[in-house]
């Protein structure tokens, strides 16, 4: 049976794994990789970033630290027995 924290630590894995895909797949193609075969390459760039194109990128870097945050996390309750 999983004790506390690592139950809590376990459901936030598990909500920012989901967050955090999503918010990978809300990225926009910047071409040269596997965007550009489902036809991300042909939208044209307009030299900058937007606004809300550097809040997810903000976004995406805080959920993945979380993310990172949490395994570790895991991984230390998981061996110190807690």
């Amino acid at each position: 049976m999983m004790t506390a924290p690592a139950m809590v630590f376990s459901i936030l894995l598990v909500v920012c794994s989901v967050v955090l895909s999503l918010m990978v797949l809300l990225h926009k193609g910047r071409g040269g990789g596997m965007s550009d075969l489902f036809g991300g390459g042909m939208s044209t760039s307009m030299g900058g970033s937007s606004v809300a194109e550097r809040n997810l990128d903000r976004f995406t870097i805080i959920v993945g630290s979380v993310w990172l945050a949490t395994i570790v996390a895991l991984g230390l309750i998981y061996k110190l027995g807690l």
